[in-house]
């Protein structure tokens, strides 16, 4: 007879290691995440800057790029799905000594089977609670949408955290995507009922430009914190250098 905990390996359900941990929340039973505003990160490092993830004492780190950057064949994901122990001891490696991090950003698309949507907010919720139980980081849940037709969906399992990401990246310049933005902060705001706090990963020059977005947060008594990362950097001093030669 298969003992239980070889037959939980042998069908791959090794995930269920974290998802009994906490609760599962909504329609599709997503997994809990919660995060209090105890929480001040003022530099976000990309999980594909690992030198930078010290860079300050309140380092955040976020995955606000291409999923293959992090969810390929030997992601993270696919180390807790399979129980890889030699890869989850590098990524415990990895994530050794970081103080917060960002629930992974999934890629949400609205052209894609809405399942394909689920799962991948399903497996942010896991690496979340990983990142938590396994390597001690503070994790800040992150809120990601395809459309407007999954805002019933993307806030399950955050009903009682004071924090939330979001990124804005490449939403300035689409009227529509911007639009959607605004509409997404609203029902954060209108349904998280102890939200304190939003970070915002930010790669625009204006910060009065970003603030503006989350006027409706700001209205409320939210605190709105933009902080600093390598590309909001670059472009700062790209910006500079500009209108230096411009004055040349």
């Amino acid at each position: 007879m298969v003992k239980k905990n070889n037959l939980k390996k042998f069908i791959n359900l090794n995930f269920i290691d974290f998802t009994n941990q906490t609760y599962l929340i909504g329609k599709y039973d997503l997994p809990y995440v919660t995060c209090s505003d105890c929480v001040n990160p003022n530099y976000l490092a990309l999980y594909s800057e690992s030198n930078n993830y010290f860079k300050t004492e309140n380092t955040c780190v976020c995955f606000y790029l291409y999923d293959n950057k992090f969810d390929g064949i030997k992601g993270i994901y696919n180390a807790i799905y399979y129980k890889d122990e030699k890869l989850l001891a590098k990524y415990k490696e990895r994530f050794k000594g970081v103080k917060y991090a960002i629930a992974p950003d999934y890629s949400q698309c609205g052209d894609i089977p809405r399942f394909e949507n689920i799962y991948r907010l399903a497996k942010s919720r896991i690496v979340a609670n990983w990142l938590l139980l396994e390597c001690d980081v503070l994790v800040i849940p992150n809120v990601t949408y395809a459309n407007e037709n999954y805002f019933d969906v993307m806030l399950d399992g955050m009903e009682n955290t004071e924090v939330v990401a979001f990124s804005v990246k490449g939403l300035l310049r689409e009227t529509s995507e911007k639009e959607l933005l605004l509409k997404a902060i609203r029902y954060t705001v209108d349904n998280l009922k102890y939200l304190k706090k939003i970070i915002v990963y930010s790669v625009s020059t204006s910060d009065e430009k970003v603030m503006s977005l989350f006027e409706y947060a700001l209205s409320k008594g939210i605190e709105i914190i933009i902080p600093n990362n390598i590309l909001k950097e670059r472009n700062i001093i790209n910006k500079k250098v500009v209108v230096s030669n411009g004055k040349d």
